[in-house]
């Protein structure tokens, strides 16, 4: 009922910029809270960046001050600028969006997942 299309990863060299973007398609009312999470090689999955319908930002101690993130809600689109990017950023992020369909129903989506590698 709710399709997520996540784009923009890559490898980039450190002190790079990267900008993921994830899209939300489907019988959607509304979008509550809209997030980036990362998953590196042995660690575990870490919260990265969260914003809610009002545009309150959270980061994580880790990405502060060098990501941005941001949403469109005619296009029902998250976005995450990541610059200065660290070798130590290298990992799966994924897009997790929260909401209400036209149902009524609450929802929460989770992408598969796009590859970040930063190179130094």
């Amino acid at each position: 009922q709710v399709q997520l299309v996540e784009s923009g990863g890559g490898l980039v060299q450190a002190g790079g910029s990267l900008r993921l973007s994830c899209a939300a398609s489907g019988s959607i009312f509304s979008i509550n809270v809209m997030g980036w999470y990362r998953q590196a090689p042995g660690k575990q999955r870490e919260l990265v960046a969260t914003i809610t319908s009002g545009g309150e930002q959270y980061y994580a101690d880790s990405v502060k001050g060098r990501s941005t993130i941001s949403r469109d809600n005619a296009k029902n689109t998250v976005y995450l600028q990541m610059n200065s990017l660290k070798p130590e950023d290298t990992a799966v992020y994924n897009c997790n969006i929260s909401g209400r369909l036209l149902s009524g129903s609450t929802f929460r989506s989770w992408t598969q997942g796009t590859q970040v590698t930063v190179s130094s």
